[in-house]
């Protein structure tokens, strides 16, 4: 029997679907952001490294109102 890889064992659990952004994010060696119950307005920013962030997120756009940088403040670090 063939071994799954990680995208097809992912999408066997397609409430995963999220991790699948968070892997992207890091491989181009940029944040991930979530949301996530509990949260309220915020949203959780994790960084490559591991570090955790609650952040307020503004998501500038352009005239076409295509997403062109998200700016965020850090609320407060996230310790696990």
């Amino acid at each position: 029997m063939e071994k799954l890889s990680i995208v097809d064992q992912l999408l066997t659990r397609i409430d995963n679907i999220h991790e699948l952004g968070r892997q992207r994010a890091f491989e181009l060696g940029n944040p991930f952001y979530a949301k996530y119950e509990g949260n309220g307005d915020y949203y959780t920013k994790e960084l490559p490294s591991g570090e955790r962030y609650l952040v307020k997120v503004e998501i500038v756009t352009d005239q076409d109102e295509f997403p062109i940088e998200i700016k965020d403040t850090i609320i407060k670090r996230i310790v696990s």
